[in-house]
């Protein structure tokens, strides 16, 4: 399922039009990824958790020739499902 067809469900179900949900969207996208920046963290209980990450520099290896090679350290994003997420896509 792609950005359009998350849009065009969610304008469906709610009776909105199709541009209010990509606002919509649109606006959350920017405030997650700004509450991030900033090193908050940013929950939808149920659903989604986001929060910026350090990961330290370590030694890794090419895949493709076996050398041995530094990958920096860095912040990432980590994403976890909430308990509601997990259950419904579990069956449970």
């Amino acid at each position: 399922m792609n950005r359009s067809d998350v849009i065009a469900a969610a304008a469906q179900r709610s009776g909105l039009t199709p541009q209010i949900v990509d606002q919509a969207l649109a606006a959350l996208q920017s405030v997650v990824t700004e509450a991030l920046v900033k090193g908050e963290k940013v929950t939808l209980p149920g659903f989604l958790s986001f929060e910026a990450v350090q990961r330290s520099a370590r030694e890794g290896r090419n895949p493709a020739t076996g050398e041995k090679m530094h990958i920096p350290a860095r912040t990432a994003v980590k994403v976890s499902a909430g308990q509601s997420l997990k259950r419904a896509v579990s069956g449970a």
